[in-house]
Protein backbone atom coordinates (compact mmCIF):
# COMPACT_ATOMS: atom_id res chain seq x y z
CA UNK A 1 0.00 0.00 0.00
CA UNK A 2 1.04 3.28 -0.80
CA UNK A 3 1.01 5.69 2.02
CA UNK A 4 0.95 9.63 2.28
CA UNK A 5 1.22 12.49 4.94
CA UNK A 6 -2.33 14.18 6.19
CA UNK A 7 -1.97 17.69 5.53
CA UNK A 8 0.83 19.20 8.17
CA UNK A 9 0.23 16.20 11.01
CA UNK A 10 2.60 13.54 11.83
CA UNK A 11 -0.11 10.90 10.17
CA UNK A 12 0.45 8.47 7.31
CA UNK A 13 -2.93 7.04 5.87
CA UNK A 14 -3.13 4.80 3.08
CA UNK A 15 -3.50 6.23 -0.13
CA UNK A 16 -6.88 4.56 -0.46
CA UNK A 17 -9.26 4.70 2.06
CA UNK A 18 -12.60 2.56 2.45
CA UNK A 19 -15.78 4.08 1.75
CA UNK A 20 -18.45 2.23 4.69
CA UNK A 21 -21.53 2.76 3.06
CA UNK A 22 -21.42 0.14 0.69
CA UNK A 23 -22.02 -2.96 2.93
CA UNK A 24 -23.64 -5.55 0.81
CA UNK A 25 -27.24 -4.62 1.05
CA UNK A 26 -28.78 -8.18 1.19
CA UNK A 27 -26.43 -8.86 4.14
CA UNK A 28 -27.19 -5.72 6.01
CA UNK A 29 -31.00 -6.33 5.87
CA UNK A 30 -30.85 -9.78 7.09
CA UNK A 31 -28.60 -8.79 9.94
CA UNK A 32 -25.08 -10.72 8.89
CA UNK A 33 -23.10 -7.79 9.82
CA UNK A 34 -20.14 -10.21 10.77
CA UNK A 35 -20.38 -11.23 7.30
CA UNK A 36 -19.46 -7.35 6.14
CA UNK A 37 -17.34 -6.57 8.74
CA UNK A 38 -14.97 -9.12 7.12
CA UNK A 39 -14.46 -6.61 4.13
CA UNK A 40 -12.84 -4.21 6.16
CA UNK A 41 -10.77 -6.53 8.07
CA UNK A 42 -9.48 -7.66 5.09
CA UNK A 43 -9.08 -3.47 4.10
CA UNK A 44 -6.78 -3.08 6.72
CA UNK A 45 -5.04 -6.47 5.86
CA UNK A 46 -4.45 -5.28 2.35
CA UNK A 47 -2.71 -1.87 4.25
CA UNK A 48 -5.48 0.27 4.17
CA UNK A 49 -5.68 2.01 7.51
CA UNK A 50 -8.50 4.75 7.00
CA UNK A 51 -12.15 4.23 7.27
CA UNK A 52 -14.73 6.43 6.42
CA UNK A 53 -18.44 6.34 8.08
CA UNK A 54 -21.74 8.05 9.25
CA UNK A 55 -24.91 7.81 10.68
CA UNK A 56 -27.62 6.28 8.46
CA UNK A 57 -25.41 4.42 6.05
CA UNK A 58 -26.25 0.87 4.89
CA UNK A 59 -29.66 1.99 6.49
CA UNK A 60 -28.12 3.33 10.19
CA UNK A 61 -26.09 0.07 10.37
CA UNK A 62 -22.60 1.14 8.81
CA UNK A 63 -21.51 2.55 12.13
CA UNK A 64 -21.96 -0.78 13.60
CA UNK A 65 -20.71 -3.03 11.01
CA UNK A 66 -17.63 -0.82 11.22
CA UNK A 67 -17.03 -1.06 14.63
CA UNK A 68 -17.57 -5.03 14.67
CA UNK A 69 -14.55 -4.71 12.60
CA UNK A 70 -11.69 -2.01 14.07
CA UNK A 71 -12.53 -3.85 17.17
CA UNK A 72 -10.53 -6.50 16.46
CA UNK A 73 -7.95 -4.32 15.72
CA UNK A 74 -4.92 -2.05 17.75
CA UNK A 75 -6.28 0.67 17.94
CA UNK A 76 -3.01 2.69 16.81
CA UNK A 77 -3.50 0.82 13.28
CA UNK A 78 -6.19 2.85 11.56
CA UNK A 79 -8.00 5.87 11.74
CA UNK A 80 -11.66 6.17 11.66
CA UNK A 81 -13.59 9.21 10.65
CA UNK A 82 -17.98 9.76 10.75
CA UNK A 83 -19.50 12.88 10.58
CA UNK A 84 -22.69 14.82 11.60
CA UNK A 85 -24.21 18.38 10.70
CA UNK A 86 -27.27 20.26 11.83
CA UNK A 87 -29.53 17.40 10.15
CA UNK A 88 -29.14 14.43 11.83
CA UNK A 89 -30.35 15.27 14.79
CA UNK A 90 -33.44 17.04 13.53
CA UNK A 91 -35.70 19.33 15.22
CA UNK A 92 -34.13 22.51 17.75
CA UNK A 93 -31.32 20.56 18.49
CA UNK A 94 -29.02 21.41 21.58
CA UNK A 95 -25.43 21.28 21.92
CA UNK A 96 -26.08 18.16 24.50
CA UNK A 97 -28.24 16.45 21.58
CA UNK A 98 -25.25 16.90 19.06
CA UNK A 99 -23.19 15.37 22.29
CA UNK A 100 -25.33 12.05 22.65
CA UNK A 101 -25.00 11.64 18.90
CA UNK A 102 -21.32 11.86 19.19
CA UNK A 103 -21.11 9.15 21.95
CA UNK A 104 -23.98 7.01 20.04
CA UNK A 105 -21.86 7.08 16.98
CA UNK A 106 -18.37 6.30 19.52
CA UNK A 107 -20.27 3.08 21.27
CA UNK A 108 -21.05 1.80 17.42
CA UNK A 109 -18.08 2.31 16.08
CA UNK A 110 -16.48 0.31 19.99
CA UNK A 111 -13.66 3.19 19.67
CA UNK A 112 -13.00 6.29 23.12
CA UNK A 113 -12.48 9.14 20.29
CA UNK A 114 -12.85 9.99 16.32
CA UNK A 115 -9.76 10.68 14.45
CA UNK A 116 -11.92 12.76 12.01
CA UNK A 117 -15.38 14.42 12.48
CA UNK A 118 -16.77 16.11 9.87
CA UNK A 119 -19.18 18.92 9.24
CA UNK A 120 -21.58 16.78 6.73
CA UNK A 121 -22.92 17.80 3.76
CA UNK A 122 -22.04 21.16 3.28
CA UNK A 123 -23.31 22.27 -0.21
CA UNK A 124 -22.83 25.93 -0.39
CA UNK A 125 -21.31 28.97 1.44
CA UNK A 126 -24.16 29.59 3.17
CA UNK A 127 -24.70 26.90 4.60
CA UNK A 128 -20.94 26.67 5.30
CA UNK A 129 -21.44 29.82 7.58
CA UNK A 130 -24.66 28.89 8.93
CA UNK A 131 -23.50 25.38 10.31
CA UNK A 132 -20.13 26.90 11.82
CA UNK A 133 -22.16 28.76 13.79
CA UNK A 134 -24.29 26.54 14.95
CA UNK A 135 -22.09 23.90 15.73
CA UNK A 136 -18.53 24.66 15.43
CA UNK A 137 -18.12 25.24 19.29
CA UNK A 138 -19.50 21.79 19.99
CA UNK A 139 -16.63 20.39 18.02
CA UNK A 140 -14.37 22.25 19.96
CA UNK A 141 -15.51 21.15 23.16
CA UNK A 142 -15.64 17.81 21.82
CA UNK A 143 -12.10 18.05 20.43
CA UNK A 144 -11.01 19.06 24.11
CA UNK A 145 -12.55 16.39 25.56
CA UNK A 146 -10.67 13.93 23.50
CA UNK A 147 -13.69 12.67 21.95
CA UNK A 148 -12.31 13.63 18.49
CA UNK A 149 -8.71 14.50 17.13
CA UNK A 150 -9.16 16.64 14.35
CA UNK A 151 -12.06 18.95 13.20
CA UNK A 152 -13.06 18.44 9.25
CA UNK A 153 -15.84 19.28 7.16
CA UNK A 154 -17.17 17.54 4.22
CA UNK A 155 -18.70 19.60 1.02
CA UNK A 156 -20.08 19.67 -2.15
CA UNK A 157 -19.01 23.44 -3.05
CA UNK A 158 -17.36 23.96 -6.60
CA UNK A 159 -13.52 25.41 -5.98
CA UNK A 160 -13.89 29.08 -5.49
CA UNK A 161 -16.43 28.84 -2.70
CA UNK A 162 -14.29 25.81 -1.22
CA UNK A 163 -11.03 28.44 -1.40
CA UNK A 164 -13.19 30.62 1.02
CA UNK A 165 -14.07 27.39 3.66
CA UNK A 166 -10.78 26.71 3.89
CA UNK A 167 -9.20 30.05 4.34
CA UNK A 168 -11.51 30.47 7.20
CA UNK A 169 -8.83 28.31 8.87
CA UNK A 170 -11.15 26.38 11.11
CA UNK A 171 -10.63 22.81 9.95
CA UNK A 172 -7.57 19.91 9.19
CA UNK A 173 -9.29 18.33 6.17
CA UNK A 174 -11.71 18.24 3.95
CA UNK A 175 -13.76 15.95 2.37
CA UNK A 176 -15.09 16.46 -1.63
CA UNK A 177 -16.70 14.64 -4.55
CA UNK A 178 -13.64 14.87 -6.67
CA UNK A 179 -13.35 12.41 -9.97
CA UNK A 180 -12.34 12.42 -13.53
CA UNK A 181 -15.92 14.11 -14.50
CA UNK A 182 -16.06 16.73 -12.14
CA UNK A 183 -12.43 17.74 -11.81
CA UNK A 184 -12.57 21.14 -13.27
CA UNK A 185 -14.86 22.43 -10.99
CA UNK A 186 -12.90 21.57 -7.65
CA UNK A 187 -9.53 22.31 -8.83
CA UNK A 188 -8.80 25.45 -7.06
CA UNK A 189 -10.30 24.64 -3.89
CA UNK A 190 -7.75 21.13 -3.31
CA UNK A 191 -4.81 23.21 -4.17
CA UNK A 192 -5.83 26.17 -2.02
CA UNK A 193 -6.44 23.45 0.86
CA UNK A 194 -3.08 21.88 0.09
CA UNK A 195 -1.30 25.00 0.40
CA UNK A 196 -2.64 24.95 3.70
CA UNK A 197 -1.54 22.15 4.92
CA UNK A 198 -5.01 20.53 4.97
CA UNK A 199 -5.44 17.01 4.55
CA UNK A 200 -7.91 16.17 1.13
CA UNK A 201 -10.04 13.37 1.23
CA UNK A 202 -12.16 12.09 -1.70
CA UNK A 203 -15.36 10.72 -2.05
CA UNK A 204 -17.50 9.55 -5.24
CA UNK A 205 -13.69 9.02 -7.43
CA UNK A 206 -15.55 6.48 -9.95
CA UNK A 207 -18.46 9.56 -10.78
CA UNK A 208 -21.42 7.32 -8.53
CA UNK A 209 -20.51 4.41 -10.90
CA UNK A 210 -20.70 6.24 -14.30
CA UNK A 211 -17.32 5.59 -15.16
CA UNK A 212 -17.32 2.11 -14.36
CA UNK A 213 -20.55 1.41 -16.19
CA UNK A 214 -19.26 3.29 -19.69
CA UNK A 215 -16.17 1.94 -20.10
CA UNK A 216 -15.26 2.88 -23.38
CA UNK A 217 -16.42 6.44 -23.17
CA UNK A 218 -13.64 6.54 -20.48
CA UNK A 219 -11.05 4.19 -21.98
CA UNK A 220 -8.61 7.21 -22.16
CA UNK A 221 -8.07 7.00 -18.09
CA UNK A 222 -6.33 3.48 -18.92
CA UNK A 223 -4.60 4.43 -21.73
CA UNK A 224 -0.63 3.33 -21.67
CA UNK A 225 -1.64 1.19 -18.28
CA UNK A 226 -2.15 -2.59 -17.09
CA UNK A 227 -5.48 -0.80 -15.28
CA UNK A 228 -9.34 -1.94 -15.99
CA UNK A 229 -10.98 2.16 -16.10
CA UNK A 230 -12.19 1.48 -12.82
CA UNK A 231 -8.65 1.09 -11.20
CA UNK A 232 -7.53 4.17 -13.35
CA UNK A 233 -10.15 6.25 -12.30
CA UNK A 234 -8.83 5.64 -8.77
CA UNK A 235 -5.53 6.38 -10.02
CA UNK A 236 -6.40 9.45 -11.75
CA UNK A 237 -7.32 10.60 -8.41
CA UNK A 238 -5.09 9.07 -5.83
CA UNK A 239 -1.89 10.73 -8.19
CA UNK A 240 -2.80 14.35 -7.11
CA UNK A 241 0.01 15.41 -4.71
CA UNK A 242 -2.88 17.39 -3.18
CA UNK A 243 -5.02 14.50 -2.20
CA UNK A 244 -4.12 12.64 0.72
CA UNK A 245 -6.53 9.80 0.21
CA UNK A 246 -9.04 8.23 -2.20
CA UNK A 247 -12.21 6.24 -0.59
CA UNK A 248 -13.34 3.61 -2.51
CA UNK A 249 -16.66 2.40 -1.68
CA UNK A 250 -16.00 -1.36 -1.25
CA UNK A 251 -18.83 -4.64 -0.87
CA UNK A 252 -16.38 -7.28 -1.72
CA UNK A 253 -13.02 -8.02 -1.21
CA UNK A 254 -12.48 -8.40 -4.77
CA UNK A 255 -13.56 -4.60 -4.85
CA UNK A 256 -10.74 -3.73 -2.10
CA UNK A 257 -7.99 -5.75 -4.29
CA UNK A 258 -9.25 -3.32 -7.25
CA UNK A 259 -8.53 -0.82 -5.39
CA UNK A 260 -4.84 -1.41 -3.83
CA UNK A 261 -4.00 -2.56 -7.53
CA UNK A 262 -5.12 1.02 -8.33
CA UNK A 263 -2.27 2.43 -6.18
CA UNK A 264 0.79 -0.03 -6.93
CA UNK A 265 3.26 1.91 -7.76
CA UNK A 266 1.44 5.62 -7.88
CA UNK A 267 3.75 8.15 -9.08
CA UNK A 268 2.17 11.76 -7.58
CA UNK A 269 2.08 14.62 -9.45
CA UNK A 270 0.96 18.48 -9.20
CA UNK A 271 -2.46 18.84 -9.88
CA UNK A 272 -1.07 21.59 -12.14
CA UNK A 273 -0.17 18.81 -14.59
CA UNK A 274 -3.13 16.57 -14.66
CA UNK A 275 -5.21 19.60 -15.28
CA UNK A 276 -3.01 19.79 -18.03
CA UNK A 277 -2.94 16.50 -19.89
CA UNK A 278 -6.62 16.32 -19.35
CA UNK A 279 -7.57 19.39 -20.45
CA UNK A 280 -8.33 17.45 -23.91
CA UNK A 281 -10.23 14.66 -22.83
CA UNK A 282 -13.55 13.64 -22.22
CA UNK A 283 -14.28 17.84 -22.47
CA UNK A 284 -17.68 17.37 -22.61
CA UNK A 285 -18.03 14.97 -19.68
CA UNK A 286 -18.20 17.37 -17.45
CA UNK A 287 -21.80 18.20 -17.79
CA UNK A 288 -22.71 14.49 -16.76
CA UNK A 289 -24.42 13.79 -13.45
CA UNK A 290 -22.71 11.58 -11.25
CA UNK A 291 -25.88 10.26 -9.49
CA UNK A 292 -25.50 11.36 -5.91
CA UNK A 293 -29.26 11.72 -5.74
CA UNK A 294 -28.71 15.19 -3.28
CA UNK A 295 -31.88 15.61 -5.70
CA UNK A 296 -34.43 13.95 -4.52
CA UNK A 297 -36.53 15.72 -2.92
CA UNK A 298 -38.87 16.58 -5.54
CA UNK A 299 -42.51 18.48 -4.41
CA UNK A 300 -44.20 16.62 -7.56
CA UNK A 301 -41.96 13.64 -6.50
CA UNK A 302 -40.60 13.33 -10.06
CA UNK A 303 -37.54 10.95 -9.26
CA UNK A 304 -34.65 13.17 -10.75
CA UNK A 305 -32.10 10.91 -10.23
CA UNK A 306 -33.49 8.62 -12.81
CA UNK A 307 -34.22 11.27 -15.10
CA UNK A 308 -30.88 12.47 -15.23
CA UNK A 309 -29.23 9.15 -15.65
CA UNK A 310 -31.15 8.88 -18.61
CA UNK A 311 -29.68 12.53 -20.01
CA UNK A 312 -26.53 11.30 -18.83
CA UNK A 313 -27.30 8.58 -22.24
CA UNK A 314 -28.37 11.24 -24.47
CA UNK A 315 -24.82 13.30 -23.43
CA UNK A 316 -23.01 9.85 -24.05
CA UNK A 317 -24.90 9.04 -27.58
CA UNK A 318 -27.15 7.38 -26.54
CA UNK A 319 -31.40 7.09 -26.43
CA UNK A 320 -32.60 8.89 -23.65
CA UNK A 321 -36.05 7.56 -24.32
CA UNK A 322 -34.96 3.98 -24.15
CA UNK A 323 -33.72 4.16 -21.08
CA UNK A 324 -36.35 5.68 -19.44
CA UNK A 325 -38.46 3.43 -20.79
CA UNK A 326 -36.41 0.30 -20.68
CA UNK A 327 -34.17 0.37 -17.88
CA UNK A 328 -36.26 2.96 -15.56
CA UNK A 329 -39.73 1.93 -16.99
CA UNK A 330 -40.99 5.21 -16.34
CA UNK A 331 -42.75 7.43 -19.11
CA UNK A 332 -40.70 10.65 -20.04
CA UNK A 333 -44.26 12.62 -19.89
CA UNK A 334 -43.70 12.38 -15.89
CA UNK A 335 -40.82 15.36 -16.55
CA UNK A 336 -43.18 17.62 -17.40
CA UNK A 337 -45.21 17.76 -13.91
CA UNK A 338 -41.93 20.17 -12.83
CA UNK A 339 -42.98 23.47 -11.62
CA UNK A 340 -39.45 24.93 -11.27
CA UNK A 341 -39.80 25.23 -8.21
CA UNK A 342 -35.64 25.12 -8.48
CA UNK A 343 -35.06 23.24 -5.01
CA UNK A 344 -33.19 20.04 -7.01
CA UNK A 345 -31.01 22.43 -8.37
CA UNK A 346 -30.11 24.47 -4.89
CA UNK A 347 -29.44 20.69 -3.57
CA UNK A 348 -27.54 19.58 -6.64
CA UNK A 349 -23.81 18.66 -5.73
CA UNK A 350 -22.55 19.93 -9.86
CA UNK A 351 -25.17 22.74 -10.13
CA UNK A 352 -26.50 20.90 -13.33
CA UNK A 353 -29.69 22.66 -15.10
CA UNK A 354 -32.32 20.21 -14.24
CA UNK A 355 -35.08 22.63 -14.70
CA UNK A 356 -33.74 23.13 -18.48
CA UNK A 357 -33.11 19.16 -18.93
CA UNK A 358 -36.71 17.83 -17.37
CA UNK A 359 -37.97 20.13 -19.76
CA UNK A 360 -36.08 18.64 -22.54
CA UNK A 361 -37.07 15.05 -21.85
CA UNK A 362 -41.00 16.37 -21.37
CA UNK A 363 -40.37 17.59 -25.44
Amino acid sequence: MYYKQYGDTDMKVSAIGMGCMRYDDADVKAGNFEKCAEVTLYAHEKGINYFDTAPFYCDDKSEIITGIALSQLPRDSYYVSSKTNMGTVGGKATEGDYRKRLETTLTRLKVDYLDFYHLWCVLSLDSFSKQCDALYGFFEKAKADGLIRNIVFSSHMQGNELEDAVNSDLFKGMLIGYNALNYRFRQTGIEAAYKKGMGVVVMNPLGGGLIPSNPDTFRYLAEGTDLTVPQAALNFVASHKEITITLAGCTTKAHIDDACKAVENLAERPASEIYKEYENKGVALNNLCTGCAYCKHCPKDIDIPKFMDAYNEKLLGNNLHDRLKYHWQIPASMAAECISCGKCETLCTQHLPIIERLAEIAG
